[in-house]
């Protein structure tokens, strides 16, 4: 018997297709899920995890701050949802494994995980963007180039976002590849497309977050758990507020150089993070969807600058 032709599998799927009736994929409905969002106390997950609430979702709020992750769980039962925080450290593989034995206990085993844990160091950080040669002759006082940065604060930060993507991904993971499916969304960062000036460390750290996604959503494949990542550009939190508007609400020169840049010539709202997050958690939205990494940017990435 002659093995079927793509043509004629094309056929097939047309005739099908013809003959089924459609329905939109949204609004999408989370109900009878147990999702577990890292870093979920944070201003960014803390969002998402209140839309993983609204969606249907039984949420655990996972955060190092006990009080702040119980403080999002409560928003979201107050909205009607089930929720519970957690306070775990994502680079404490047994603290990890004590709390997935808490959330499964009072929520159920996981179907979505989002590994939303992140963030930068001074330690990591350049104090300008580029190098000049009289840098190296006559440092100003306090001054930190490429060549000062700290190992222990580049290894913070590569610890942070990528063992604490993997460490979770390993605890919480498992119990979906057992019973045959689920949705990882790893949070990753324009800084993995084009690195930011100042901070090498994170640029790198995200960059191997985005490739880890790639790699696992084809290890995973065959256990049906789906892997994808969503990319924030500029969105205004506590870790940059500083960095990027003044105490006046006025942009930086650091934030004026980032809206130019932006097409849409502002700055991500948690808001913005939402419809792409419930896309990639949803099997009948995004079920044929693996290994992408999804830029939520206004245009950023599409912008060369002039």
């Amino acid at each position: 018997m002659r093995p079927p032709t793509l043509e004629g599998l094309c056929r097939h799927n047309v005739k099908e297709t013809m003959h089924m009736s459609v329905e939109l994929p949204v609004p999408i409905s989370l109900a009878g899920r147990t999702a577990v969002v890292t870093g979920g106390g944070g201003v960014l997950c803390g969002y998402m995890s209140k839309v993983l609430g609204r969606a249907g979702a039984k949420v655990a709020v996972l955060d190092l701050r006990a009080e702040a992750a119980q403080a999002v769980a409560r928003e979201i039962t107050a909205d009607g949802g089930t929720a519970m925080g957690v306070a775990a450290n994502v680079l404490d593989r047994p603290a990890l494994e004590q709390a997935a034995a808490e959330i499964e206990r009072q929520l159920g085993p996981p179907d979505i995980l989002v590994n939303g844990a992140g963030g930068n160091h001074k330690l990591a950080t350049t104090s300008k963007e580029r190098l000049e040669p009289g840098d190296l002759r006559a440092r100003a006082e306090g001054m930190v180039t490429f060549f000062d940065l700290d190992p222990k604060g580049v290894e913070f930060v590569f610890h942070l976002n990528f063992l604490g993507t993997l460490l979770p991904t390993q605890v919480f993971a498992r119990r979906m590849a057992e019973r045959g499916g689920g949705v990882i969304v790893n949070i990753s960062s324009m800084n993995a497309f084009k690195p930011l000036t100042k901070i090498p460390a994170y640029s790198a750290a995200k960059a191997a977050v985005s490739n880890f996604t790639q790699w696992l959503a084809v290890h995973l494949a065959p256990v049906r758990v789906r892997v994808n990542a969503i990319a924030p550009g500029f969105f205004l939190a506590d870790q940059n507020r500083a960095l990027l508007t003044r105490e006046d609400g006025s942009l930086t020169p650091r934030g004026q150089t980032i809206i130019q840049h932006t097409p849409m010539g502002r700055f991500g709202n948690p808001e913005d993070l939402g419809g792409a997050l419930l896309f990639l958690c949803s099997d009948r939205a995004s079920g044929f969807v693996n290994g992408v990494v999804l830029p939520v940017d206004g245009g950023f990435s599409a912008f060369s600058g002039v």
